[in-house]
């Protein structure tokens, strides 16, 4: 909520920021998760998790929805919002978004591992010129233009729906043979979607600005070129997600955030959980571990412990 100032504000909305959530909210601290969205993440896009301690197999979206379901139910806000910036280094921490600015007495990084270099001929290049990474942020550019959408994931899906809105055509360029969409496929009926399944771009390129990107038609290896104004990526590596922070808290050479065992990094009142923090070992249940140790470090911060507490069922000391 716009002008709240919450006891905890946590970046990422998987299992580690979800956890996060559940821990703080239960110890009755005012928390807001701020999350890119529902189906942007790793374990979004798992569709068989088997492993997970206490539970029949099931799909990542299923379990993700326990956790969000779970977070809520203790109290925590779950807020979809794109965060492109931080302030971390004075006692109240502003996080920023695309729309209001959140802030709050401590933060919990917890974005996950999906980021990726440029991978594309010319997409480095042409950032800010015709390359983006948000639909949310740039749509109103293309009114009445022509842009692509590259991504086969639901999250791709719902940005070419957005998309479609402004632009006069949408065309949506997945690598794969199918789409991994569920619930959002009825986008695709929109006349001004096209979609090219099974397809890679293999150059962006422009004068100033973008004008062509390149095809391969992977089924066929032949290659196309294709008049475009607008170039929107949405695929995924394995890359912690930092871009955001522009080095606000120590980060090792491999990008990963420096924590110690408790989850905290150099910066006091500031924790990062998950795989965008270093760790040896990207799991589910490692993560949401993670995130239950950062809200209770987030928890001793707050309230000047000097221990930790557990136990929350229990009427307090």
């Amino acid at each position: 909520m716009e002008n709240t100032l919450y006891d905890v504000l946590i970046i990422g909305g998987g299992p580690a920021g979800l956890s996060a959530a559940q821990y703080a909210a239960r110890a009755n601290l005012s928390t807001a998760v701020l999350d890119k969205s529902q189906t942007a993440g790793a374990l979004a896009f798992t569709n068989k998790i088997e492993n997970y301690p206490g539970l029949a197999p099931t799909t990542g979206p299923e379990l993700l929805d326990i956790f969000r379901n779970q977070a809520t139910g203790f109290g925590a806000e779950y807020i979809e919002a794109q965060v492109i910036g931080v302030k971390l280094d004075s006692e109240i921490k502003e996080v920023f978004t695309m729309g209001p600015v959140y802030k709050g007495k401590s933060v919990i990084i917890a974005t996950g591992a999906m980021g990726r270099k440029p991978s594309m001929a010319g997409e480095s290049e042409f950032l800010g010129k015709g390359v983006s990474y948000c639909a949310i942020c740039d749509a109103a550019f293309y009114k009445n233009k022509i842009v692509c959408v590259i991504g086969d994931s639901e999250e791709a899906v719902k940005e070419a729906g957005l998309l479609s809105r402004f632009a006069e055509t949408v065309y949506l360029i997945a690598p794969s043979k199918e789409l991994k969409v569920n619930e959002y496929s009825h986008i695709l009926d929109e006349k001004n979607i096209k979609t090219l399944l099974h397809h890679s771009v293999k150059e962006i390129a422009g004068d100033e600005i973008v004008e062509t990107i390149k095809l391969l038609n992977k089924s066929s290896n032949k290659e196309s070129e294709l008049s475009i104004d607008g170039v929107f990526v949405y695929l995924h590596g394995s890359r912690p997600v930092v871009d955001f922070l522009n080095f606000a808290v120590d980060i090792s050479d491999e990008e990963c955030i420096l924590i110690n065992k408790m989850m905290e990094t150099n910066i006091e009142g500031v924790f990062a959980a998950g795989d965008v923090a270093c760790t040896e070992v990207r799991q589910v249940v490692i993560a949401a571990s993670n995130g239950c140790i950062a809200a209770l470090s987030a928890e001793k911060f707050i309230n000047k412990r000097k221990k930790r507490r557990y136990d929350w069922a229990k009427s307090k000391d």
